[in-house]
């Protein structure tokens, strides 16, 4: 730490991800930036410019070798594994933008290693940070929907194709981060299946639904799709109780809780007897604090408190689990695939 115990923190990567990351670890009044590292060092000192303190390099081992206490990888998928395992074994605390790695051994490796090390290992899931996200975690947590029954969730647009991956690793890992946060901790998906098609011939499916069960009766699914004429974010999670619908495209009233539902009355064998409940809508005030300034104050609490974050590597994991089983169900024309 430095002489005002701050963090001393180095961001990797200065594309899309990075400069968001040294913006807010900047303000954040528990860390500085001392170091900002990219392979295309223009690119790195254009970032910067703005933060005259913050020293530029493509020299990742320099940086390292610094007394620097933590860095912030913001890099392509394939790179998180190897650079974060680099950190550790560094003895630097570790935050990872999602996915945390490429694959669950990758992952898992980097969860023992900071374990044995004694160092954080954290995990951006940017939209557990978010006060909608945290609402609905409160709300469905409390037990006010009463016993979960499903979690539906779409995330679609017409979107930046990518040519590594599948609709469901570029999208979908939000939509399981948040489905791991919001869902109380002894209701954890036991299996997925997944099915989706190559729409546009890049060899990886554009269009994907994703079902994940549970050890009982209740049932998620996420819709991830690059071919929409429209953008939808939106998640609905019902309950015995009450339901909740998170519209995150909605400017202010993001999240709804309605008292909704159905109640079965008595039953013979020809008829079902159902009565329909038409309760009152109501909209909580959400905390507006920009989710990745939240992010960077638990990173850094973190480290100081020798704690676990809350989306820690275990939680990146657990993602992982869910993608990786989510490929070799598509790739089996949706089998469904019990998760470790």
């Amino acid at each position: 730490m430095d002489s005002q115990g701050r963090i001393q923190l180095a961001v990797i990567g200065a594309g899309y991800w990075g400069p968001n990351l040294v913006r807010n670890f900047t303000a954040c009044g528990s860390a500085v930036v001392t170091h900002l590292c990219d392979l295309d060092l223009s690119r790195a000192q254009k970032v910067a410019a703005p933060y005259p303190a913050i020293a530029t390099t493509n020299n990742l081992e320099g940086v390292l070798a610094s007394d620097i206490d933590a860095v912030a990888i913001a890099t392509p998928v394939r790179t998180h594994f190897p650079l974060a395992k680099q950190a550790l074994l560094a003895g630097k605390h570790v935050l990872v933008e999602k996915p945390l790695a490429w694959s669950v051994a990758e992952g898992q490796e980097l969860v023992a290693l900071a374990e044995a090390q004694g160092r954080v290992l954290m995990c951006d899931h940017t939209f557990c940070y978010t006060g909608a996200v945290r609402k609905m975690r409160e709300v469905v947590q409390s037990g006010e929907l009463g016993d979960v029954l499903y979690f539906d969730s779409v995330r679609v647009n017409l979107g930046l194709i990518q040519s590594d991956v599948n609709v469901l690793w570029d999208l979908a890992p939000h939509d399981l981060s948040i489905l791991d946060y919001v869902l109380p901790a002894d209701l954890r998906p036991v299996a997925v299946s997944a099915q989706g098609v190559d729409a546009v011939g890049t060899g990886y499916a554009s269009v994907a639904y994703l079902t994940l069960h549970f050890g009982r009766p209740v049932i998620a699914n996420v819709h991830a799709n690059w071919l929409s004429p429209v953008k939808v974010r939106m998640t609905l999670v019902g309950g015995t109780k009450k339901m909740l619908v998170w519209d995150d495209n909605e400017p202010s009233e993001k999240v709804r809780i309605y008292d909704k539902g159905i109640e079965i009355g008595d039953q013979d064998p020809n008829r079902i007897r159902v009565s329909y409940r038409h309760g009152a809508c109501f909209i909580p005030v959400l905390d507006s604090t920009e989710a990745l300034a939240r992010m960077a104050r638990e990173f850094c609490s973190a480290i100081t408190g020798g704690r676990a974050p809350e989306t820690d590597g275990a939680a990146g994991l657990r993602v992982l689990k869910a993608l990786e089983a989510a490929n070799r169900s598509l790739q089996a024309g949706g089998v469904r695939v019990e998760l470790a």
